[in-house]
């Protein structure tokens, strides 16, 4: 998630662990997503999470660091220091796990892309004045044209 409009850039989903390799494809995607494709990003971001061995893994940090990903992890068993996360999970399961006959894993696993394509595009978030990232995004857009001109 992208912490300045909180687009989901990407995600992994899985029945099993997540290994460092998912992690790696995914910080690739997210990249990608946001900037096309590029060799890094062109300029250092931060990339936060917890401590999970796939996140800190020795592969993955270098990885991130080739990317010109800058690796911020929060302090052990605190969960909170990672607030817009534990937020953005929150709200996922009130507004739309909770809000579905979900029969078994693979039922969740086939909703995810378009759960988050309508989180995207359509919930509303406070830190955005109530806009959904992408109409955020747009509006960024074009203050960013009109202050061009």
């Amino acid at each position: 998630m992208d912490c300045a409009d909180r687009e989901v850039l990407s995600f992994i989903a899985t029945t099993g662990g997540i290994s460092g390799n998912l992690i790696r494809d995914l910080m690739a995607e997210a990249i990608e997503y946001r900037f096309g494709i590029v060799d890094e990003v062109p300029e250092s971001i931060q990339w936060l999470s917890d401590n999970a061995p796939g996140y800190i893994a020795y592969e993955t940090r270098s990885f991130a660091h080739m990317m010109g990903l800058e690796v911020c992890t929060t302090p052990y068993h605190s969960p909170e220091s990672n607030g817009m996360a534990e937020s953005f999970i929150k709200t996922f399961k009130r507004d739309y796990v909770h809000m579905n006959e979900l029969p078994n894993a693979m039922t969740v696993l086939e909703k995810l892309p378009e759960w988050f394509e309508d989180y995207n595009e359509n919930h509303p978030h406070k830190g955005l004045k109530m806009m959904s990232p992408r109409e955020y995004i747009k509006l960024m857009e074009r203050v960013d044209e009109c202050s061009v001109l």
